[in-house]
């Protein structure tokens, strides 16, 4: 078996290689723009926040989960009565992305 040292990791392994970072920084964030895995930023003055924008959990839950309230698949947004919410998603999507993600 041969070791390479530079050999690229694999996105499944790099995921949970990030200590302490918030599974959201796997999506890019709608609110300012962020790439995926970079941190947020305020977009006035470029200063990096430790948290991501709600905008951002919102995104990676609609990506990651089911929606147990409005029974919508994952990718979908969520929606009330038929009408889309917009850039947010149910609380209890928010629990189960967190579940699968854990």
């Amino acid at each position: 078996m041969t070791i390479r040292p530079n050999a690229p990791m694999p996105i499944e392994l790099r995921h949970f290689m990030r200590a302490g970072q918030h599974p959201a920084r796997s999506v890019a964030c709608p609110h300012c723009g962020a790439a995926a895995h970079r941190p947020c930023r305020v977009p006035a003055n470029g200063q990096t926040l430790k948290k991501p924008h709600p905008q951002r959990k919102s995104a990676w839950a609609e990506l990651t989960a089911v929606c147990p309230h409005c029974q919508v698949a994952p990718g979908t947004p969520c929606h009330t009565d038929g009408i889309p919410l917009p850039d947010l998603v149910h609380a209890r999507r928010y629990l189960e992305a967190e579940e699968t993600a854990a």
